[in-house]
């Protein structure tokens, strides 16, 4: 059994709603756990490892619970194999808001789980006159996300870091082109992932990132709401299409390192 621990918040919740299914389907038994807090950033994160406070809700395998854990707590409850953080949406754009908090974070995953691959997350940007820009120092979609690509990579630099998960990329790339394709949203409320195919695409994204797996073969089609089976392809081939991009973009950087 793979298994995958995502210390998050509601882009967290986003990704795994549908990686336990999509990992099915490709016939693999996975378990997935994101720890939730609505909008945890980095610097939230780095304190609840301080403190060792019973702060996060439990999601397992997509599905919330009513139990509240700790970092420390879930980090040596089981073996895992795949770990990843990511920034709050707001600050995700603000280079200033990453270390040293992710760097610690880092260490202190490594020292608790040596066994296990440690991720970056690359999360997305908001749409067109979405409130949440006021949180922020940007007032569009475009600028923010070209920050939020750099902050992400020099996250993975920085923490040495094994592998980065590009749905910031592939949610950008699906809302640039959703008129083309027909798409109605993305996104259900301007920032978070609409819950059919915005988070289907994240959990493609997601499962093809840390598994070097072909999502455009993935058959999963156990949504939440109606998704046109259409859209759906288009979600598989452009998820594909994001992974090799970032594929070859993160081995030139591993390459290099000492």
């Amino acid at each position: 059994m793979l298994k995958i621990l995502c210390i998050g918040n509601s882009f967290g919740s986003d990704c795994t709603r549908y990686l336990w299914g999509v990992a099915r389907a490709d016939g693999v038994n996975i378990k997935v756990v994101n720890l939730y807090i609505g909008g945890c950033s980095l610097y939230r994160h780095y304190r609840n490892m301080l403190s060792q406070e019973p702060v996060y809700n439990y999601e397992i395998n997509g599905h919330s619970t009513d139990i509240m854990v700790s970092l420390k707590q879930v980090l040596l409850m089981d073996e895992w194999d795949i770990i990843f953080t990511q920034q709050c949406s707001p600050d995700s754009g603000e280079p200033d808001t990453y270390q040293p908090y992710a760097n610690a974070i880092a260490a202190y995953i490594r020292k608790c789980c040596p066994g296990a691959k440690f991720f970056v997350h690359q999360t997305w940007t908001f749409e067109y006159d979405t409130p949440r820009f006021k949180l922020t120092s940007f007032t569009e979609p475009e600028p923010m996300f070209e920050a939020i690509k750099k902050n992400y990579w020099q996250m993975f630099d920085d923490t040495q870091a094994d592998g980065l998960i590009p749905n910031g990329e592939a949610m950008f790339t699906l809302w640039q082109r959703k008129e083309q394709y027909g798409i109605e949203r993305v996104h259900r409320d301007g920032f978070h992932a609409d819950y059919g195919l915005g988070r289907y695409l994240l959990a493609l994204t997601l499962w093809g990132s840390i598994t070097n797996n072909d999502v455009r073969l993935n058959s999963f089609d156990d949504f939440d709401v109606e998704v046109n089976p259409e859209h759906a392809e288009i979600c598989r081939q452009l998820a594909g299409k994001v992974i090799d991009k970032y594929r070859h973009l993160i081995a030139e950087r591993l390459s290099t390192r000492k």
